[in-house]
């Protein structure tokens, strides 16, 4: 079918809107319409109009308004067809107050005339398309726009779902979220646009307020688009910028380099030490460092051998609390219990802010609402492997559900950010009492909350450093990732972001964490444990002849192969083989602790020290996420699939 300056490459019929949000619709709630690709003035339309009005395929342009101005349908106006797409791996999306409308949403309109909902929007705008699970009466598509819309869900009653992703496959690139194989992420076939459009996602700009939602909600887009082609991308976000600079342009050649990324790339390392690690420390040892009036002697030498070889499991329930600042390492037991006495009172206090609320309350407040349904889903799918948590209404579910609302109570500033659930199951695992383990969570969390925060700038410190430590300690690996558009490091985000829950085994988790916690040898030792992974993985990032999604995907395949008394031991190692460098860059120390922070007027990226390096407990943050390895964004082409019906 052509026209004049247009022509028709797909159409189908039967392809419905339902207005109404009940189970079972009656026809009024019905819209049957045609859905069409059209080619038209060199650009490609995905249009949809209802029956009586199919002839014309260029009849409304969809509007990329913002949602204030109530012309674009956004996934907070319709929550019939939920478009919100979020894995089930997602670690981080606040809870906000929701805007209000003072006019109803599409939603709400079954009356509406069946022309007003006709659209017509360019594939170029498209950023992913979600699809039905099988089993549906009939499939829908929802189409999310890059300007955050969603176009109202699309049902197709005669079938054609794949024929259409089949025909929009020949001008977009649709690649498969790893951890949902019916949302499909759109970029079109030239990806180099995308690779260079830094500005166009904001990605850590400093008016992005969910730069971590996004990257792990969107990760593809967010590694290939973001992160590729130059590590000067990522190095512009942590230095200030001249007035009116491009915030994704490197600094001209005859630029003087900021103090934080001075050249470090002519560092000799001596060779590197053997390190061996020691046993766990038993709780026979742990007693011995008990003094008359049970308070701890030889502090020092009780964190060492931690650090050295960690816990056994039967004293782990004892030791956390003093590794996680619970209890003081120089009180005595009369002080412990009057101390767990205050704490108790203080934790049931908070506990009944929340349990008093009555349902009519909680209608009107917004916030305290958006943290249950989020710690109710979250607490649903954490950790149900193991067998502290498994089963349908298992007690240890309960007491993280309480545990986390109470912390909103606590930490008001904060609330409660997706992935907390998976910091506190460890903790509540190993501790098993709810009291001990909210304070032990609190502690922990005054580690890494800084994670957890909008701005993000923790993290860009984090990933800043762990540049300068590859840099120093493998050049020509940091070269070799450059040269493959993957020097920004940017697969190891999840890493830091959630302190590597995802990558060991559960029990393996509990001694990586109880070592860090320790402080020694020196902060930040987690970004060495990355460094350690990287270090073990070079030879074959770069004798394979990996490209930027081989070494992504390589990186993912990575969950739960390590070892973790591997990786700690090599870690170690690492630490050895700089500290003994006389020529260390300033920046390398002061990220190692051997120098103090640069002067405040100096801009390096080190020079605020990572929230990281604890005065009363260890030195870097926890990971939340799933047991099962759940990897980030490996690429999948549309996969062969079953239709879900008779194609066209």
């Amino acid at each position: 079918m052509e026209g004049a300056g247009y022509r028709v490459v797909f159409e189908k019929g039967g392809v419905y809107l339902h207005t109404s949000a009940k189970k079972y619709q009656d026809r009024d709630s019905l819209i049957a319409g045609v859905i069409r690709v059209v080619e038209k003035d060199n650009d490609v339309l995905l249009h949809w109009a209802p029956v009586e009005e199919a002839g014309d395929s260029t009849q409304i342009i969809f509007s990329k308004k913002d949602s204030s101005g109530g012309d674009s349908c956004t996934s907070e106006e319709e929550p019939t067809f939920d478009p919100g797409y979020e894995p089930d791996w997602a670690v981080i999306s606040t809870v906000r107050p929701q805007p209000r409308h003072s006019e109803p949403t599409r939603g709400a309109e079954p009356s509406s005339p069946p022309g007003s909902w006709a659209f017509s929007v360019s594939l170029g705008e498209l950023k992913s398309i979600r699809r039905s699970k099988p089993g549906l009466s009939w499939a829908y598509l929802v189409l999310v726009t890059q300007a955050g819309g969603s176009l109202p869900a699309l049902h197709f009653h005669r079938g054609g779902t794949r024929a259409l992703l089949r025909v929009l496959s020949r001008y977009l690139l649709l690649a498969s979220s790893p951890q949902a194989s019916r949302l499909y992420l759109v970029f079109p076939h030239d990806s180099s646009a995308l690779s260079n459009s830094f500005h166009h996602l904001q990605l850590f700009d400093q008016d992005s307020s969910n730069v971590v939602s996004r990257f792990l909600q969107d990760p593809y887009s967010t590694t290939f688009s973001s992160f590729s082609r130059v590590t000067n991308f990522f190095r512009g976000a942590l230095q200030p910028q001249p007035e009116g600079a491009s915030s994704d342009l490197p600094p001209p050649p005859d630029d003087e380099p900021e103090p934080g990324f001075e050249v470090i790339s002519c560092v000799e390392l001596g060779p590197r030490p053997t390190v061996e690690r020691g046993p766990p420390v038993t709780e026979e040892e742990w007693t011995r460092h008990v003094g008359p009036e049970g308070r701890l002697q030889q502090v020092p030498e009780l964190k060492n051998r931690i650090f050295s070889g960690g816990l056994s499991p039967g004293l782990r329930r004892e030791a956390w609390k003093f590794l996680l600042g619970y209890l003081s390492w120089e009180g005595t037991a009369e002080e412990h219990k009057a101390h767990v006495r205050k704490k108790t009172d203080e934790y049931f206090r908070m506990k009944l802010q929340w349990k008093s609320v009555s349902p009519e309350q909680e209608r009107r407040n917004s916030l305290l609402h958006g943290y249950r349904s989020l710690i109710e889903r979250d607490v649903s799918r954490t950790d149900r492997n193991n067998k502290f948590y498994e089963g349908p209404e298992n007690p240890g579910l309960g007491l993280l559900n309480d545990i986390l609302l109470t912390y909103c109570m606590y930490h008001f500033d904060l609330g409660y950010v997706q992935g907390m659930s998976d910091l506190l199951s460890p903790i509540l695992y190993v501790i098993q009492n709810e009291v001990d383990a909210f304070w032990c969570f609190c502690g922990f969390m005054e580690l890494v909350q800084g994670n957890f925060e909008e701005s993000q700038e923790t993290m860009k410190r984090q990933l800043g450093c762990l540049l300068l430590l590859l840099r120093v300690l493998d050049p020509p690996l940091c070269d070799f990732l450059d040269s493959q558009d993957s020097g920004s490091l940017c697969f190891c985000f999840r890493w830091l972001l959630i302190w590597f829950k995802r990558e060991f085994p559960f029990l393996d988790v509990l001694r990586l964490w109880e070592v860090l916690w320790t402080g020694l040898p020196g902060p930040n030792l987690h970004l060495l444990v990355a460094c350690a992974i990287l270090d073990m993985e070079r030879d074959t990032l770069m004798l394979s002849g990996f490209g930027s999604n081989e070494i992504l995907k390589h990186i993912n395949e990575l969950t739960m192969k390590l070892s973790v008394e591997d990786v700690l031991t090599r870690a170690e190692a690492l630490h050895r083989q700089l500290t003994a460098c006389p020529e260390l860059p300033h920046n390398v120390q002061e990220i190692l602790g051997l120098a103090p922070p640069a002067e405040p007027h100096s801009p390096s990226p080190t020079a605020s020290p990572l929230p990281l390096s604890p005065t009363r407990a260890p030195p870097s943050p926890p990971p939340p996420a799933d047991t099962a390895p759940q990897p980030d964004s490996s690429l999948e082409i549309l996969p062969e699939e079953e239709d879900d019906g008779a194609d066209s």
